[in-house]
């Protein structure tokens, strides 16, 4: 299969492979983002050893499964060596007996190898340490699906290994514009739009993209994949949180704390709808999720004694927390369920999550690519005596401008109507007032289609993103 994007992470390891030196590149992303399909892509003819972690194995199985890992790679009969260090010994020997070029290690699912007592990382450290960074033909790659471990072990690490790493890589899911090119490349015809209504429940995944089939609508496709028995997405939710995480369940209180809450939750709201410690556990628990790219933590701009807001921007998590976990399996299920009262409101959700992960692409349209900026939600809390507002999405700009962000989600032409007007002019008047911001604000529309020319629109609009501007 050709590799659709990563251009960036493919001239990186390409790179590397080119190199004149030996190198260590930790490559870092959820699961079913493509890390592996990735290395074996680009790599392919260059891979001397390769071998992926097994899920709660003991050591002893682990190095079993080195064994034939080894055997396979290599076609040589070994024993089942004793230890890693033993393992990596038979490694070094069998790669000095290669010819010259550059010879790749991939070494998949690290984290799970890493078991108690196991002196994994103490053994890899020495492989390299004393063996591979000093020669000049050795890329060795370690990649895991546990983002926080990865980070914490292996590109923070503060022992033998700091410092070592030459390269590091953390993919991300794909934008719109490359999921376009998966869908195209396995023959699947659908309007930008249509492909908006998938990416707003499965994101930009492409283990999820490659399991849309050619020839079914969108509504036989979620149908399909979510609602029916042994559907792919409708069993993924325990088993994604299970492989990340050991025990998961605290992460997840944590997690449907935050989908019941559409605005998300600072800190201290998480600790009182959870009721976890404030403690640095939670604090880790948080930033486990964070790296692992399930939720985002959004820094307080223009009111700096506010605290940080928390927010699911995961499109499966979310969705399946709103609409199959508690539906039972049924082919006409999402007929039933896209007329329920809180549809709109999940579209609405998953649109600004869309947006969030598009602000490049919003900063082209509005022109200020190359402007230095801080974006976030803004919310004002209301009171006894007036009401609470919230904006989508602000943009701060460096060039003496704000871009106030409302982002609508629909399926035409969206109409600026006199109660939405006035509601766009008292969130602009609050957000000056509780500001006090001496820049210019300029209000900005973020629709599916655009918006209707009217009185309202040429009042209030200085700028309109569509959502074919976010496949830019």
């Amino acid at each position: 299969m050709e590799l659709i994007g990563r251009q960036t992470e493919r001239l990186i390891v390409e790179g590397l492979i080119t190199s004149e030196r030996s190198e260590f590149l930790a490559i870092y992303g959820r699961r079913r983002i493509g890390k592996t399909f990735l290395i074996d892509q680009v790599c392919d003819s260059k891979i001397v050893f390769s071998m992926s972690g097994l899920h709660h194995a003991n050591l002893t199985e682990q190095l079993q499964n080195f064994t034939i890992a080894f055997q396979n790679k290599t076609k040589k009969f070994i024993s089942k060596p004793a230890n890693w260090l033993e393992a990596f010994n038979l490694l070094t020997q069998h790669i000095e007996e290669l010819p010259k070029g550059k010879k790749v290690v991939f070494i998949d699912e690290l984290p799970w190898l890493s078991t108690p007592k196991a002196n994994f990382l103490g053994s890899i450290e020495h492989f390299w340490n004393s063996w591979a960074s000093k020669r000049n033909d050795i890329l060795l790659i370690v990649c895991g699906s546990a983002a926080s471990w990865m980070i914490n072990n292996i590109v923070k690490n503060k022992g033998g290994l700091h410092n070592r790493l030459t390269q590091t890589i953390r993919l991300l899911p794909f934008k719109l514009k490359d999921t376009e090119l998966l869908l195209k490349k396995n023959g699947i015809q659908f309007t930008k739009y249509q492909i908006a209504q998938l990416y707003m429940i499965m994101g930009g995944v492409p283990y999820y993209l490659m399991a849309v089939k050619k020839g079914m609508s969108i509504e036989q496709i979620i149908n399909d994949l979510c609602f029916s028995k042994d559907g792919l997405l409708r069993n993924e939710f325990e088993y994604v949180y299970h492989s990340l995480f050991d025990n998961p369940d605290t992460h997840l209180t944590i997690i449907k704390a935050l989908a019941d809450k559409n605005r998300g939750l600072t800190r201290s709201e998480i600790l009182q709808e959870t009721k976890l410690p404030n403690a640095g556990s939670t604090t880790r628990l948080l930033e486990e999720l964070e790296e692992s790219g399930y939720i985002i933590k959004y820094a307080p701009i223009l009111n700096k004694n506010k605290d940080s807001l928390y927010r699911i921007v995961d499109f499966y998590t979310l969705f399946y927390l709103k609409f199959i976990q508690n539906q039972k399996a049924n082919s006409n299920t999402y007929l039933s369920i896209s007329r329920l009262s809180n549809w709109s409101i999940w579209q609405g959700i998953a649109f600004e999550n869309i947006c969030f992960q598009h602000i490049d692409s919003i900063k082209k349209k509005l022109g200020i690519s190359g402007v230095n900026t801080q974006q976030a939600s803004w919310i004002k809390k209301g009171t006894s005596d007036e009401k609470g507002t919230q904006i989508d999405l602000i943009i701060d700009r460096d060039d003496a401008i704000i871009s106030v962000c409302e982002m609508k989600f629909s399926t035409s032409l969206f109409t600026i109507k006199r109660e939405y007007a006035d509601i766009l002019r008292n969130k602009l008047s609050v957000f000056k007032e509780s500001t006090n911001t001496k820049k210019s604000t300029f209000l900005t529309l973020i629709t599916t289609f655009g918006v209707q020319k009217n009185d309202y629109a040429f009042e209030l609009i200085q700028n309109e993103v569509v959502l074919e501007d976010l496949f830019e």
